[in-house]
């Protein structure tokens, strides 16, 4: 005759004398969260590499006489969404001497890049040409950049271009380039068929 016995601790024997649990009674001797277990959960996003990224450097047009603006852009065109955690390294140097660094400003919120997303950075510098700009200077068609926390010698060289693509220079002075928060480029929406 098939049936069920309750036993003690909320546990039901089956027909093979095995116990199991009883429907919403929770056993002592099985611990109650199981996230560990669930395989459904996604991997979290490693952080983005360098040689992931495709990177440009536009100069601005100039607004100001004290203050030259560019963009950092970098496009995730790894196989795997990225996280872009913090600021780049910046550096732009005069051959192999004298080097201005990007530094940044405030605390930077992750942004998860998938396949194909980007994330700017706005710079800000002093010009040569600005009254007070001292002797400190650096003029190169070129600059050094990272992702975050990747270590310097995965730097690459991203060439600086203006808005119409053509080579440029920055020719910053001072003690460094300001960079702003990192944030999702504005991407034209894309079709797909």
């Amino acid at each position: 005759m098939a049936g069920l016995a309750v036993t003690a601790c909320g546990h039901t024997a089956g027909e093979d004398g095995t116990a199991a649990p009883t429907s919403g009674v929770a056993s002592p001797s099985v611990p109650s969260d199981t996230s560990s277990a669930t395989s459904s959960e996604a991997p979290k996003p490693t952080e983005c590499r360098t040689g992931s990224l495709t990177w440009t450097l536009v100069l601005l047009p100039t607004k100001s006489s004290s203050r030259r603006d560019a963009l950092l852009t970098a496009v995730n065109n790894g196989p795997k969404t990225c996280v872009f955690a913090g600021y780049p390294g910046l550096s732009v140097h005069n051959g192999k001497a004298n080097s201005i660094e990007g530094v940044g400003h405030g605390h930077p919120k992750p942004v998860t890049l998938r396949k194909g997303a980007g994330v700017t950075v706005d710079l800000q510098y002093t010009p040569r040409s600005a009254k007070g700009a001292g002797d400190y200077c650096v003029k190169e068609g070129e600059a050094l950049v990272s992702a975050p926390h990747n270590p310097d010698r995965e730097r690459t060289n991203v060439p600086v271009v203006d808005t119409h693509h053509a080579a440029a220079e920055i020719d910053a002075c001072g003690d460094s380039i300001s960079l702003s928060l990192p944030h999702h480029t504005t991407t034209p929406a894309t079709t797909t068929r």
